[in-house]
């Protein structure tokens, strides 16, 4: 997908604040935070949305869904159950879907926050 966004900041074309990457994900801060603590998680293989998720995609999304809590205590959210995180995932366009790279968004920190 040599116009998506997300697999151009995978490939390291375009920079990102990096959270953690490993062979298979990467995550990094949103560049338009809607909360303190904002940050995604994407595959570095295209998958276009969570409309486009297979059987063959369970380990993966597992791997995304563990990755999240530790990577959101390590950005600074508070321990559950004081604290804790929100994860979404947008999905086409009445889900919200702006980029069209599954992608999982983290959010934490005090609230209230910009959005939602």
């Amino acid at each position: 997908m040599t116009e998506c966004i997300f697999c151009k900041i995978a490939a390291g074309q375009i920079p990102s604040d990096k959270v953690y990457e490993d062979d298979e994900l990467l995550a990094f801060h949103d560049i338009k935070p809607w909360a303190p603590i904002h940050f995604l998680i994407i595959p570095k293989a295209h998958i276009v949305s969570m409309a486009h998720v297979g059987s063959e995609h369970a380990a993966l999304l597992g791997r995304i869904m563990t990755l999240a809590p530790r990577l959101a205590l390590e950005q600074g959210c508070q321990p559950y159950p004081e604290g804790g995180f929100r994860i979404v995932v947008n999905t086409g366009k009445h889900g919200g879907q702006e980029v069209h790279h599954l992608h999982v968004h983290v959010l934490g920190g005090p609230r209230p926050w910009v959005h939602g």
